[in-house]
């Protein structure tokens, strides 16, 4: 069974016809599964990011502003736009994703001031919902949160979050891409729900951008915030973005009155006067090193197209879940993943109950094996995040050879209980 497995791997890598996209990146020794954490690096980007810093920054200095760096936003804007979906006139590029969420949580919640219900799920991002904690706490007193519990931890029925919305709720916020289990909401009949209630919704896309097709205006989006330093191979710390339906622009204030976000921030007045496009939530200088970076994985990602990327993901993650079944489900692992396609992101969980220590022994092998990165999130998931532009069959196959080593010969009870300080 093994061997036939690993021939169908090969053959698959053989028939791949985005392999060559994995020429443009930096690999190393190790299989790296954790682009659903942090993408590998562009080598353009290397390219990209020395002319900057050696000219642009080196010898033009402040002249390039002028002649670089204004624009920048609003060009690696326009590329994110064609990943999600959107006109370049709706995205806005700079920040991190918590103060993008909580600027367009505050503002909907101001606009919305009528009602007083804001939504979520168990299986949203925890930082989200610090941040809406935080609202309530500091600015919306009179809010309520209410968390919508996964009954089996992976996934959420359509029709759990219709029976919690009413004609009180001012928010629904959701990660369309579930950060655990993978589990993919359906944009479009979400949406459609909360708008008959008159609900504004607010998606956390960072575990969908760049990983599963977006598409913000054929859905009907209100909002959306996402990170690049994922599945977009931005970087580490990269700026996100938010997205901003072009007929809610006007109706929506940002809290955080900023020079960049002035209609005429050159002319350096006194009062402030907001600017009239998506531009009216932008905050402070842009990060103008980690956001040049961001446009030679943004650049790849389009050359491959998103349908094409989306094709290989579920190629690799349902020929992954056939592996685990197989092989590691009689060693005690469970899949903690949608095993519908339709229903899941670019990433598969799986779990055992020595999950944290197996992360541990893949990561640091005694036997010469290839080190292999995934990434661990409690209780006991191991998390294999899969970024098509990059990763093989037969890396999915040695994987999982690696895991059922590994927990078979014991090799995890090297490791303590013990956690490093980033998992």
């Amino acid at each position: 069974m093994i061997e036939d497995f690993k021939q169908k791997a090969l053959k698959l890598d053989k028939n791949d016809k985005l392999a060559h996209f994995r020429n443009q990146f930096e690999i190393g020794d190790e299989i790296y599964l954790d682009g659903n954490s942090l993408g590998r690096l562009p080598k353009k980007t290397l390219e990209l990011s020395t002319n900057l810093i050696q000219n642009q920054w080196g010898k033009r200095l402040i002249r390039s502003w002028n002649e670089h760096w204004i624009e920048l936003p609003n060009k690696v804007a326009a590329k994110i736009a064609q990943i999600v979906g959107a006109k370049p006139d709706e995205i806005f590029v700079g920040d991190s994703t918590s103060i993008n969420f909580y600027k367009l949580a505050f503002a909907a919640l101001s606009f919305q001031n009528n009602k007083t219900k804001i939504i979520t799920d168990s299986l949203n991002f925890p930082t989200d919902i610090y941040v809406l904690q935080g609202l309530i706490e500091q600015q919306f007193k009179n809010h309520s949160l209410s968390i919508i519990k996964s009954d089996d931890e992976i996934s959420i029925s359509d029709k759990d979050i219709e029976q919690t919305l009413d004609e009180n709720t001012a928010l629904l916020t959701l990660s369309h891409v579930v950060f655990k289990s993978a589990y993919k909401y359906n944009m479009q009949k979400i949406n459609d729900l909360a708008h008959k209630k008159g609900v504004l919704v607010l998606w956390d896309l960072s575990h969908s951008a760049g990983a599963v097709p977006v598409n913000l205006n054929e859905s009907g989006a209100d909002m959306a915030v996402g990170c690049t330093y994922k599945y977009l191979n931005g970087g580490p710390g990269a700026p996100a973005f938010l997205y901003i339906r072009k007929d809610l622009q006007e109706k929506l204030s940002n809290p955080i009155w900023a020079w960049f976000s002035h209609d005429k921030p050159f002319d350096f007045t006194l009062d402030y006067e907001v600017k009239n496009d998506i531009q009216r939530f932008a905050t402070g200088t842009p990060s103008v090193l980690s956001l040049a970076a961001i446009e030679a994985g943004l650049d790849i990602m389009i050359e491959a197209g998103m349908e094409n990327l989306r094709e290989k993901s579920v190629a690799q993650s349902s020929f992954l879940i056939e592996l685990v079944e197989n092989l590691l489900q009689p060693l005690g692992f469970t899949i903690a993943s949608p095993l519908n396609a339709e229903e899941r992101g670019s990433h598969i969980s799986i779990q055992h109950q020595e999950g944290y220590k197996i992360n541990r022994a893949m990561i640091e092998p005694v036997d010469g094996s290839p080190s292999i990165i995934p990434d661990f999130r409690p209780p006991n998931n191991i998390r294999l995040g899969i970024a098509p532009l990059y990763n093989t069959f037969e890396e999915i196959f040695q994987t999982v050879i690696r895991i059922k080593k590994i927990v078979e010969t014991k090799e995890f009870e090297r490791f303590g209980d013990e956690k490093l300080t980033v998992v």
